[in-house]
Protein backbone atom coordinates (compact mmCIF):
# COMPACT_ATOMS: atom_id res chain seq x y z
CA UNK A 1 0.00 0.00 0.00
CA UNK A 2 1.20 3.42 -0.63
CA UNK A 3 0.57 6.05 1.39
CA UNK A 4 0.22 9.78 0.78
CA UNK A 5 0.00 13.07 2.09
CA UNK A 6 -1.69 16.01 0.13
CA UNK A 7 -1.34 19.31 1.92
CA UNK A 8 -4.05 21.06 1.14
CA UNK A 9 -8.16 20.42 0.94
CA UNK A 10 -8.55 22.91 -2.13
CA UNK A 11 -9.49 22.03 -5.54
CA UNK A 12 -5.88 21.45 -6.61
CA UNK A 13 -5.58 18.81 -3.49
CA UNK A 14 -8.47 17.30 -4.13
CA UNK A 15 -7.98 16.64 -7.93
CA UNK A 16 -4.21 15.05 -7.04
CA UNK A 17 -6.07 12.86 -4.25
CA UNK A 18 -8.78 11.94 -7.03
CA UNK A 19 -6.25 10.97 -9.09
CA UNK A 20 -4.13 9.15 -7.11
CA UNK A 21 -6.70 6.37 -5.80
CA UNK A 22 -8.76 5.96 -8.52
CA UNK A 23 -6.15 5.18 -11.11
CA UNK A 24 -5.72 1.88 -11.80
CA UNK A 25 -1.67 1.22 -12.34
CA UNK A 26 -0.36 1.43 -8.97
CA UNK A 27 -3.22 -0.85 -6.55
CA UNK A 28 -4.08 0.58 -2.84
CA UNK A 29 -3.40 4.28 -2.98
CA UNK A 30 -4.38 5.31 0.17
CA UNK A 31 -4.45 9.42 0.86
CA UNK A 32 -4.55 11.59 3.96
CA UNK A 33 -5.70 15.68 2.87
CA UNK A 34 -4.56 18.03 5.53
CA UNK A 35 -5.38 21.02 5.27
CA UNK A 36 -4.34 23.61 8.46
CA UNK A 37 -7.97 24.48 8.78
CA UNK A 38 -10.71 22.58 10.10
CA UNK A 39 -13.11 22.97 6.88
CA UNK A 40 -12.40 21.90 3.67
CA UNK A 41 -12.31 23.02 0.12
CA UNK A 42 -9.99 25.74 0.44
CA UNK A 43 -10.61 29.34 -2.01
CA UNK A 44 -13.61 27.42 -2.82
CA UNK A 45 -15.05 28.15 0.73
CA UNK A 46 -13.03 31.33 1.52
CA UNK A 47 -12.06 32.22 -2.28
CA UNK A 48 -15.16 32.38 -4.19
CA UNK A 49 -17.62 35.32 -3.31
CA UNK A 50 -20.93 34.01 -1.56
CA UNK A 51 -22.94 35.15 -4.32
CA UNK A 52 -21.46 32.85 -7.09
CA UNK A 53 -23.63 29.97 -5.78
CA UNK A 54 -23.15 27.91 -9.12
CA UNK A 55 -19.62 27.89 -8.47
CA UNK A 56 -19.84 26.96 -4.93
CA UNK A 57 -21.61 23.83 -5.35
CA UNK A 58 -18.34 23.04 -6.70
CA UNK A 59 -17.93 21.79 -3.03
CA UNK A 60 -20.26 18.99 -4.08
CA UNK A 61 -18.20 17.35 -6.18
CA UNK A 62 -14.89 18.34 -4.14
CA UNK A 63 -17.09 16.49 -1.15
CA UNK A 64 -17.65 13.17 -3.03
CA UNK A 65 -13.90 12.90 -3.45
CA UNK A 66 -13.07 13.70 0.45
CA UNK A 67 -15.68 10.63 1.63
CA UNK A 68 -14.04 8.21 -0.33
CA UNK A 69 -12.92 5.44 1.60
CA UNK A 70 -9.93 5.40 0.20
CA UNK A 71 -9.44 9.11 1.71
CA UNK A 72 -8.77 10.81 4.95
CA UNK A 73 -9.83 14.48 5.67
CA UNK A 74 -7.51 15.85 8.69
CA UNK A 75 -8.09 19.18 9.54
CA UNK A 76 -6.58 21.76 11.83
CA UNK A 77 -3.07 20.17 10.89
CA UNK A 78 -0.21 22.98 10.15
CA UNK A 79 2.64 21.41 7.89
CA UNK A 80 5.65 23.31 8.84
CA UNK A 81 5.15 24.27 12.49
CA UNK A 82 7.21 23.05 15.30
CA UNK A 83 4.61 19.99 15.85
CA UNK A 84 4.54 18.78 12.52
CA UNK A 85 7.78 19.82 9.94
CA UNK A 86 8.47 18.84 6.88
CA UNK A 87 10.80 15.97 7.61
CA UNK A 88 8.35 14.62 9.88
CA UNK A 89 5.73 14.84 7.55
CA UNK A 90 7.75 12.84 5.14
CA UNK A 91 8.99 10.47 7.15
CA UNK A 92 5.87 9.06 7.69
CA UNK A 93 4.39 8.79 4.29
CA UNK A 94 5.76 7.19 1.39
CA UNK A 95 5.16 10.85 -0.90
CA UNK A 96 3.70 13.99 -0.27
CA UNK A 97 2.40 16.64 -2.39
CA UNK A 98 2.18 20.07 -1.31
CA UNK A 99 -0.82 22.20 -2.76
CA UNK A 100 -0.90 25.05 -0.59
CA UNK A 101 -1.90 27.85 -2.70
CA UNK A 102 -0.62 31.49 -2.88
CA UNK A 103 -1.74 33.30 0.55
CA UNK A 104 0.05 36.52 0.13
CA UNK A 105 -1.02 39.80 -1.90
CA UNK A 106 1.00 41.87 -4.04
CA UNK A 107 1.71 45.09 -2.85
CA UNK A 108 1.14 48.37 -5.08
CA UNK A 109 4.21 49.97 -3.60
CA UNK A 110 3.23 53.93 -3.29
CA UNK A 111 3.22 56.01 -0.81
CA UNK A 112 0.06 56.27 1.23
CA UNK A 113 -0.67 52.90 0.80
CA UNK A 114 -0.16 52.32 4.76
CA UNK A 115 -3.44 54.67 5.67
CA UNK A 116 -6.39 53.69 7.40
CA UNK A 117 -8.78 53.04 4.73
CA UNK A 118 -6.44 50.92 2.25
CA UNK A 119 -7.00 47.42 2.16
CA UNK A 120 -5.71 44.26 0.12
CA UNK A 121 -8.75 42.56 -1.75
CA UNK A 122 -7.27 39.44 -0.22
CA UNK A 123 -8.70 40.65 3.42
CA UNK A 124 -11.47 42.28 2.06
CA UNK A 125 -12.69 38.86 0.36
CA UNK A 126 -11.21 36.79 3.40
CA UNK A 127 -13.64 39.02 6.03
CA UNK A 128 -16.57 38.52 3.69
CA UNK A 129 -16.07 34.73 3.53
CA UNK A 130 -15.70 33.80 6.99
CA UNK A 131 -12.48 33.18 6.93
CA UNK A 132 -11.11 32.07 10.44
CA UNK A 133 -7.81 34.31 9.89
CA UNK A 134 -9.75 37.41 9.20
CA UNK A 135 -11.88 37.47 12.51
CA UNK A 136 -10.55 40.40 14.13
CA UNK A 137 -11.17 42.25 10.77
CA UNK A 138 -13.18 45.06 10.80
CA UNK A 139 -14.55 47.12 7.80
CA UNK A 140 -16.89 49.83 8.98
CA UNK A 141 -18.31 51.01 5.90
CA UNK A 142 -21.15 53.14 7.02
CA UNK A 143 -19.51 56.55 6.41
CA UNK A 144 -17.75 55.29 3.13
CA UNK A 145 -19.87 57.10 0.06
CA UNK A 146 -16.91 56.14 -2.66
CA UNK A 147 -14.54 53.19 -3.09
CA UNK A 148 -11.48 52.40 -5.78
CA UNK A 149 -10.45 49.13 -6.40
CA UNK A 150 -6.91 49.19 -8.46
CA UNK A 151 -7.05 45.75 -10.35
CA UNK A 152 -8.35 44.50 -13.59
CA UNK A 153 -8.97 40.31 -12.90
CA UNK A 154 -11.74 38.79 -11.48
CA UNK A 155 -10.93 39.38 -7.75
CA UNK A 156 -11.50 42.84 -8.84
CA UNK A 157 -14.81 42.27 -9.84
CA UNK A 158 -15.97 40.05 -7.64
CA UNK A 159 -15.26 42.91 -4.71
CA UNK A 160 -16.55 45.60 -7.02
CA UNK A 161 -19.81 43.96 -7.28
CA UNK A 162 -20.51 42.74 -3.31
CA UNK A 163 -19.36 46.57 -2.73
CA UNK A 164 -22.25 47.54 -5.00
CA UNK A 165 -24.64 44.92 -4.32
CA UNK A 166 -28.03 45.51 -2.15
CA UNK A 167 -28.48 43.46 0.66
CA UNK A 168 -31.24 41.52 -0.28
CA UNK A 169 -29.40 39.45 -2.21
CA UNK A 170 -27.00 38.92 0.11
CA UNK A 171 -29.08 37.75 2.43
CA UNK A 172 -29.55 34.17 1.44
CA UNK A 173 -26.00 33.70 0.88
CA UNK A 174 -23.37 32.05 3.55
CA UNK A 175 -21.47 35.09 4.29
CA UNK A 176 -20.70 36.21 8.02
CA UNK A 177 -23.89 37.92 9.86
CA UNK A 178 -21.20 40.65 10.86
CA UNK A 179 -19.96 41.35 7.28
CA UNK A 180 -23.25 41.08 6.38
CA UNK A 181 -24.77 43.88 8.91
CA UNK A 182 -21.59 46.00 8.23
CA UNK A 183 -22.44 46.25 4.51
CA UNK A 184 -26.03 46.49 5.16
CA UNK A 185 -24.89 49.55 7.09
CA UNK A 186 -22.61 50.54 4.11
CA UNK A 187 -22.84 53.95 2.75
CA UNK A 188 -21.06 53.68 -0.76
CA UNK A 189 -22.54 54.84 -3.78
CA UNK A 190 -19.70 54.65 -6.25
CA UNK A 191 -17.02 52.21 -6.84
CA UNK A 192 -14.18 52.71 -9.31
CA UNK A 193 -12.73 49.62 -10.45
CA UNK A 194 -9.10 50.84 -12.08
CA UNK A 195 -6.71 49.10 -14.51
CA UNK A 196 -3.17 50.45 -15.51
CA UNK A 197 -3.38 49.05 -18.94
CA UNK A 198 -6.41 48.98 -21.57
CA UNK A 199 -9.76 46.97 -21.55
CA UNK A 200 -8.14 44.43 -24.38
CA UNK A 201 -5.53 43.45 -21.75
CA UNK A 202 -8.46 42.72 -18.82
CA UNK A 203 -7.85 39.43 -16.81
CA UNK A 204 -11.34 39.40 -15.76
CA UNK A 205 -13.80 36.64 -17.79
CA UNK A 206 -16.84 37.71 -19.22
CA UNK A 207 -19.14 36.32 -17.43
CA UNK A 208 -18.03 38.21 -14.58
CA UNK A 209 -17.69 41.33 -16.19
CA UNK A 210 -21.06 40.53 -17.49
CA UNK A 211 -22.89 40.29 -14.32
CA UNK A 212 -21.87 43.76 -13.19
CA UNK A 213 -24.44 45.20 -15.68
CA UNK A 214 -26.85 43.03 -14.00
CA UNK A 215 -27.02 44.21 -10.45
CA UNK A 216 -30.39 45.55 -9.32
CA UNK A 217 -30.28 49.15 -8.79
CA UNK A 218 -26.54 49.70 -10.15
CA UNK A 219 -25.81 51.70 -13.19
CA UNK A 220 -22.31 50.82 -14.82
CA UNK A 221 -20.36 53.38 -16.67
CA UNK A 222 -17.17 53.70 -19.22
CA UNK A 223 -15.35 56.48 -20.46
CA UNK A 224 -15.06 55.86 -24.36
CA UNK A 225 -12.15 58.24 -24.06
CA UNK A 226 -10.61 55.60 -22.53
CA UNK A 227 -11.38 52.63 -24.64
CA UNK A 228 -10.52 54.59 -27.54
CA UNK A 229 -7.07 54.64 -26.18
CA UNK A 230 -6.76 50.80 -26.70
CA UNK A 231 -5.42 49.74 -30.22
CA UNK A 232 -7.76 47.06 -30.23
CA UNK A 233 -10.48 49.41 -29.96
CA UNK A 234 -10.77 51.13 -33.25
CA UNK A 235 -8.65 48.45 -35.05
CA UNK A 236 -10.44 45.85 -36.54
CA UNK A 237 -7.59 43.41 -37.24
CA UNK A 238 -6.09 44.01 -33.59
CA UNK A 239 -9.12 43.06 -32.12
CA UNK A 240 -9.12 40.13 -34.25
CA UNK A 241 -6.08 39.63 -33.16
CA UNK A 242 -6.76 39.19 -29.72
CA UNK A 243 -8.10 36.15 -27.17
CA UNK A 244 -11.99 34.95 -28.21
CA UNK A 245 -12.28 36.16 -24.37
CA UNK A 246 -10.59 39.82 -24.53
CA UNK A 247 -13.15 40.32 -27.97
CA UNK A 248 -15.61 39.33 -25.70
CA UNK A 249 -14.96 42.20 -22.91
CA UNK A 250 -14.59 44.65 -25.52
CA UNK A 251 -17.45 44.38 -26.57
CA UNK A 252 -19.35 44.18 -23.61
CA UNK A 253 -16.96 47.54 -22.76
CA UNK A 254 -17.95 49.27 -25.86
CA UNK A 255 -21.67 48.64 -25.39
CA UNK A 256 -21.02 50.00 -21.97
CA UNK A 257 -19.72 52.77 -23.39
CA UNK A 258 -21.87 54.12 -25.80
CA UNK A 259 -25.04 54.08 -23.39
CA UNK A 260 -26.03 56.90 -21.39
CA UNK A 261 -27.18 54.58 -18.36
CA UNK A 262 -29.75 55.82 -16.08
CA UNK A 263 -29.91 57.57 -12.95
CA UNK A 264 -29.40 54.73 -10.42
CA UNK A 265 -29.14 54.11 -6.39
CA UNK A 266 -25.22 53.12 -6.84
CA UNK A 267 -22.74 53.37 -9.78
CA UNK A 268 -19.79 51.50 -10.99
CA UNK A 269 -17.08 53.38 -12.80
CA UNK A 270 -14.74 50.99 -15.26
CA UNK A 271 -11.42 53.41 -15.47
CA UNK A 272 -8.47 52.55 -17.63
CA UNK A 273 -5.33 53.54 -18.48
CA UNK A 274 -4.57 55.25 -14.88
CA UNK A 275 -1.97 54.09 -12.77
CA UNK A 276 -1.75 54.60 -9.00
CA UNK A 277 1.12 56.69 -7.80
CA UNK A 278 -0.05 57.66 -4.29
CA UNK A 279 -2.58 57.36 -1.67
CA UNK A 280 -3.89 60.28 -0.51
CA UNK A 281 -4.58 61.46 3.24
CA UNK A 282 -7.96 63.39 4.31
CA UNK A 283 -8.26 65.80 7.72
CA UNK A 284 -8.56 62.40 9.63
CA UNK A 285 -5.48 60.79 8.22
CA UNK A 286 -7.20 58.13 6.60
CA UNK A 287 -7.48 57.30 2.79
CA UNK A 288 -9.90 60.40 0.98
CA UNK A 289 -8.42 59.89 -2.68
CA UNK A 290 -6.25 57.65 -5.31
CA UNK A 291 -3.99 60.02 -7.16
CA UNK A 292 -3.51 58.05 -10.68
CA UNK A 293 -0.95 58.95 -13.57
CA UNK A 294 -2.56 58.46 -17.16
CA UNK A 295 -0.82 55.77 -19.27
CA UNK A 296 -0.86 55.39 -22.63
CA UNK A 297 0.24 51.83 -24.64
CA UNK A 298 4.18 51.93 -25.45
CA UNK A 299 3.91 49.73 -28.52
CA UNK A 300 5.28 46.90 -27.05
CA UNK A 301 2.20 45.39 -25.02
CA UNK A 302 3.10 47.88 -21.99
CA UNK A 303 2.13 51.34 -20.82
CA UNK A 304 4.29 54.07 -20.33
CA UNK A 305 3.55 57.30 -17.80
CA UNK A 306 2.38 60.22 -19.72
CA UNK A 307 2.76 63.04 -16.81
CA UNK A 308 -1.11 63.53 -16.66
CA UNK A 309 -2.50 62.94 -13.54
CA UNK A 310 -6.52 62.92 -12.16
CA UNK A 311 -7.27 62.22 -8.13
CA UNK A 312 -10.36 59.83 -7.64
CA UNK A 313 -11.97 60.17 -4.28
CA UNK A 314 -12.23 56.70 -2.13
CA UNK A 315 -12.55 56.43 1.59
CA UNK A 316 -11.85 53.02 0.82
CA UNK A 317 -9.19 51.62 -0.96
CA UNK A 318 -8.89 47.40 -2.44
CA UNK A 319 -5.93 46.56 -4.09
CA UNK A 320 -6.59 43.95 -6.50
CA UNK A 321 -2.89 43.29 -8.28
CA UNK A 322 -2.65 39.67 -8.30
CA UNK A 323 -1.10 37.05 -5.81
CA UNK A 324 2.13 35.39 -4.91
CA UNK A 325 3.46 32.12 -2.89
CA UNK A 326 4.47 31.92 0.56
CA UNK A 327 7.77 30.02 1.52
CA UNK A 328 6.48 26.66 3.46
CA UNK A 329 9.73 26.10 5.96
CA UNK A 330 11.71 22.92 4.92
CA UNK A 331 10.46 23.29 1.31
CA UNK A 332 12.71 24.92 -1.36
CA UNK A 333 11.16 28.40 -2.33
CA UNK A 334 11.85 30.44 -5.81
CA UNK A 335 11.12 34.26 -4.70
CA UNK A 336 11.44 35.42 -8.04
CA UNK A 337 8.46 33.37 -8.83
CA UNK A 338 7.05 32.44 -6.06
CA UNK A 339 6.94 29.05 -6.51
CA UNK A 340 8.43 26.09 -5.60
CA UNK A 341 11.08 24.85 -7.66
CA UNK A 342 10.06 21.41 -9.66
CA UNK A 343 10.19 19.37 -12.73
CA UNK A 344 6.88 18.17 -13.71
CA UNK A 345 5.37 18.31 -10.04
CA UNK A 346 8.51 16.74 -8.85
CA UNK A 347 10.34 19.35 -6.23
CA UNK A 348 13.83 20.03 -7.09
CA UNK A 349 16.46 20.17 -4.06
CA UNK A 350 19.48 21.62 -5.34
CA UNK A 351 18.55 21.34 -9.09
CA UNK A 352 17.72 17.48 -8.31
CA UNK A 353 14.47 15.99 -7.81
CA UNK A 354 14.10 15.01 -4.27
CA UNK A 355 12.52 11.69 -3.48
CA UNK A 356 8.41 11.30 -2.31
CA UNK A 357 8.08 15.31 -2.47
CA UNK A 358 5.65 16.87 -5.14
CA UNK A 359 3.83 20.09 -5.44
CA UNK A 360 0.48 21.00 -7.44
CA UNK A 361 -1.66 24.14 -8.41
CA UNK A 362 -0.50 27.69 -7.76
CA UNK A 363 2.88 26.69 -5.38
CA UNK A 364 3.37 24.98 -8.32
CA UNK A 365 2.72 27.40 -11.44
CA UNK A 366 1.76 30.51 -9.60
CA UNK A 367 -1.56 32.38 -9.24
CA UNK A 368 -2.55 31.93 -12.94
CA UNK A 369 -5.97 29.79 -14.56
CA UNK A 370 -9.29 29.28 -13.03
CA UNK A 371 -10.71 26.51 -10.96
CA UNK A 372 -10.73 23.87 -13.53
CA UNK A 373 -7.20 24.76 -14.34
CA UNK A 374 -5.97 22.92 -11.11
CA UNK A 375 -7.34 19.47 -12.43
CA UNK A 376 -4.85 19.69 -15.52
CA UNK A 377 -1.87 20.11 -13.01
CA UNK A 378 -2.88 18.14 -10.14
CA UNK A 379 -2.87 15.31 -12.93
CA UNK A 380 0.50 15.58 -14.12
CA UNK A 381 1.86 15.62 -10.20
CA UNK A 382 -0.03 12.65 -9.95
CA UNK A 383 1.07 10.98 -12.45
CA UNK A 384 5.10 11.76 -11.65
CA UNK A 385 4.47 10.34 -8.51
CA UNK A 386 2.71 7.18 -9.79
CA UNK A 387 5.87 6.81 -12.11
CA UNK A 388 8.12 6.70 -8.86
CA UNK A 389 5.59 4.24 -7.01
CA UNK A 390 8.18 1.69 -7.00
CA UNK A 391 11.15 3.56 -5.98
CA UNK A 392 9.03 5.10 -3.06
CA UNK A 393 7.12 1.44 -2.14
CA UNK A 394 11.03 0.72 -1.03
CA UNK A 395 10.87 2.36 2.05
CA UNK A 396 8.17 1.91 4.99
CA UNK A 397 6.97 4.64 6.85
CA UNK A 398 6.21 4.36 10.83
CA UNK A 399 2.61 3.69 12.46
CA UNK A 400 -0.64 5.60 11.42
CA UNK A 401 0.52 9.33 10.93
CA UNK A 402 -2.89 10.48 12.88
CA UNK A 403 -1.63 8.83 16.10
CA UNK A 404 1.79 10.47 15.58
CA UNK A 405 0.16 13.62 15.02
CA UNK A 406 -1.88 13.45 18.16
CA UNK A 407 1.41 12.53 20.16
CA UNK A 408 2.90 15.56 18.77
CA UNK A 409 -0.14 18.13 20.52
CA UNK A 410 -1.91 18.52 17.22
CA UNK A 411 -6.04 18.05 17.46
CA UNK A 412 -6.78 16.82 13.99
CA UNK A 413 -10.25 17.70 12.87
CA UNK A 414 -11.60 14.39 10.87
CA UNK A 415 -14.75 14.29 8.57
CA UNK A 416 -17.28 13.82 10.97
CA UNK A 417 -15.69 16.80 12.70
CA UNK A 418 -16.33 19.08 9.67
CA UNK A 419 -20.11 17.36 9.28
CA UNK A 420 -20.63 18.97 12.63
CA UNK A 421 -19.37 22.54 11.39
CA UNK A 422 -21.94 22.08 8.47
CA UNK A 423 -24.42 21.29 11.15
CA UNK A 424 -23.60 23.90 13.27
CA UNK A 425 -23.37 26.86 10.34
CA UNK A 426 -27.02 24.94 9.00
CA UNK A 427 -28.19 25.89 12.55
CA UNK A 428 -26.84 29.03 12.98
CA UNK A 429 -28.77 30.09 9.92
CA UNK A 430 -31.86 29.06 10.90
CA UNK A 431 -31.28 31.08 14.13
CA UNK A 432 -30.76 34.11 12.07
CA UNK A 433 -33.90 33.61 9.42
CA UNK A 434 -31.59 32.99 6.86
CA UNK A 435 -29.56 29.41 5.17
CA UNK A 436 -26.57 28.17 6.74
CA UNK A 437 -24.46 31.10 7.97
CA UNK A 438 -20.54 30.77 8.14
CA UNK A 439 -18.91 30.18 11.38
CA UNK A 440 -16.00 32.93 11.01
CA UNK A 441 -13.56 32.37 14.03
CA UNK A 442 -10.91 29.31 15.17
CA UNK A 443 -13.17 28.92 18.77
CA UNK A 444 -16.30 28.32 16.85
CA UNK A 445 -15.19 26.47 14.36
CA UNK A 446 -13.16 24.46 16.49
CA UNK A 447 -15.91 23.80 19.10
CA UNK A 448 -18.55 23.30 16.49
CA UNK A 449 -15.98 20.19 15.35
CA UNK A 450 -15.69 19.02 18.93
CA UNK A 451 -19.58 19.01 19.59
Amino acid sequence: MLRVAVVGSGPSGVYAAQTLVQQREVPGVRVDVLDRLPAPYGLVRYGVAPDHEKIKSLTGSLRSVLEDERIRFLGNVEVGGPALPVTRLRELYHAVVYCVGAAEDRHLGVPGEELPGVHSATAFVSWYSGHPDAADAAFDLSGVTSAVVIGAGNVAVDVTRILARGVPELTPTDMPQAALGALAASGVRAVSMVARRGPSQGKFTTKELRELGTLPGVGVRVRPAELALDPAYADPGAAAALPAVARRNLEVLRAWGAADPDPAERDITLRFYLRPVEVLAGPDGSAAAVRFERTAPDGRGGVGGTGVYEDVEARLVLRSVGYRGVPLPGLPFDPTTGTVPHAAGRVLRAGRASVGEYVAGWIKRGPTGVIGTNRPCAKETASSLLQDAGALARREPGPDPLDTMRAAGLRPVLWPGWLAIETAEADLGRSLGRRSVKIPDWAGLLGAAGS
